[in-house]
Formats: structure tokens, C-alpha cells, sequence
């Protein structure tokens, strides 16, 4: 039987820290807590933690540049990051996303829907782990993956999970490689939202909605990879019904 999952819980304030902790400990997960980045960085050299959630506004090191310096670190990179913050402004939101993470909540939030998110990035972080862990034992890949998916100056590695843009790594958060390695995998066909959220949040759901999710990352991908519209490797949204990644004529 597999050890619970271990999550790194980051907060200055106590009384929130035991809030956010007491579920995730009824739940079963094993809980570590640290008061601030600094803090966080000493448990994650101690100690294996399967997913973090951090605060934003703490001292020393606070949240933005907690998640700089782990997705530095190789050795962390792939774990899920949740910012959980009561900064509920929408350019707080969205500028946490941009940054890469994978989840941006606010606070108060229930139990049961923290609980909810954690499974789910959990899960995926799973997943991905025992995609690469087959690659590295020489298993084949999936029928239709590819090794390197090049198109023009954009190259996706799908074994590392890197992408390059004229040879420079673009850092993108898990649901962002996800997206991109779908478009990839069929350049020039216009993708709807709803078959884009289905890879990359593994979740079915009407086009309004799907476009809602996909919107938002579609911007921050596009910032990411800096190629000018129109231009071969970058993404075209193709109004009211999907986008696609440009390919030479």
C-alpha cells in the first residue's frame, strides 16, 4: 500500500495554516507546514511533498518568489504549486496564473472544494509521473506521441516536458504544456475549447464554459512563447470556433 500523499502547506498566520491543514489531515494526506518561503525551502530540501500550497503576502520570502524558486530547481519543478491567497482581485488571479501555476484559489475556502482540487492535481501530477517513469524504462510511448514535435522556431519535447521557442526553454505551468502539446500534435487543425479542456483538465463540459477555462491560458501561452501572430509556431484563435497552431503554407 502506497504512502499518503505528502502536501507542504505555506502560511504566516496560524489560525489559517490550522484551517487549511485540518482537512487536508482528515482527508489522510500528510501535512508539513512552513510560516514563509524560507521556511518552505528548508522542508522541501528535508522532506518529499507531492503538492504545495503557498500564500502570497508573507515575509522573507513571499509566495510569487517561493513558486520562482522552486520551478528553478529541477528536482521540484513537477510538483503541483496552488497559490491560496485572500487576494481576490482579478489582476491578482490572473497574474498568478501567468506566472504558472497550477491553481489559484481564494480565501475562505470550503473543505470540500480544497479538498476537490488537491485530488484532481494529485492526480494529474500521478499521471504524468508514470508517463515519464515508462518513457525512462524504454517502454514505447502512447500510438500517437511523438519524441519532438518541431514547428518552425516552437519545439516540444513531450518525453522532458520542455518546450523551446529558437532554442530558448519557455517555462510553462503543467496545464500549459498540456494545451500546447495537444495543438502540437496537429498543427493547423482549429482545436475546439471543449476537446482543449478535456486534455488538459481532464474534464467535459459545454463550449461556454470551456472557452471561459481556455481563454485566460491561451493568453498567458501566447505571452509565454513570444512568437508574433500569424507566424509559424504561434497560436491563432479562429473566432467562435477553436484555435490552432500556425504552420508553414
Amino acid at each position: 500500500m502506497s504512502a499518503p500523499a505528502a502536501i507542504l502547506v505555506v502560511d504566516d498566520e496560524p489560525d489559517l495554516l490550522d484551517n487549511i491543514c485540518l482537512p487536508l489531515e482528515v482527508e489522510g494526506y500528510r501535512v508539513f507546514t512552513a510560516p514563509d518561503g524560507l521556511a518552505a525551502l528548508r522542508v522541501l530540501e528535508s522532506q518529499p511533498v507531492d503538492l504545495i500550497l503557498a500564500d502570497i503576502a508573507m515575509p522573507n520570502l513571499n509566495g510569487y518568489q517561493l513558486y520562482e524558486k522552486i520551478r528553478e530547481n529541477p528536482a521540484w519543478v513537477t510538483i503541483p504549486f496552488i497559490f491560496l491567497s485572500a487576494r481576490s482581485l482579478d489582476t491578482d488571479i490572473h497574474y498568478g496564473k501567468e506566472l504558472g501555476a497550477d491553481d489559484y484559489l481564494t480565501k475562505p475556502i470550503r473543505g470540500r472544494d480544497l479538498i476537490a482540487v488537491v485530488r484532481g492535481k494529485l492526480k494529474r501530477a500521478q499521471q504524468l509521473a508514470q508517463s515519464m517513469a515508462q518513457l525512462q524504462r524504454g517502454e514505447p510511448p502512447p500510438e500517437k506521441a511523438e519524441p519532438i514535435i518541431q514547428i518552425g522556431p516552437l519545439q516540444i519535447d513531450v518525453q522532458q516536458h520542455r518546450v523551446k521557442v529558437e532554442n530558448q526553454e519557455i517555462k510553462l505551468s503543467a496545464r500549459e504544456f498540456l494545451l500546447l502539446e495537444h495543438l502540437g500534435r496537429d498543427p493547423g487543425r482549429v482545436v475546439p475549447p471543449n476537446e482543449l479542456v478535456k486534455s488538459s483538465h481532464e474534464y467535459e463540459t459545454d463550449p461556454v464554459e470551456a472557452g471561459n477555462l481556455v481563454r485566460p491560458m491561451m493568453v498567458t501561452l501566447r505571452r509565454k512563447l513570444g512568437l508574433k501572430s500569424g507566424t509559424i509556431g504561434s497560436i491563432e484563435n479562429v473566432r467562435g470556433v477553436g484555435y490552432r497552431l500556425v504552420t508553414p503554407d
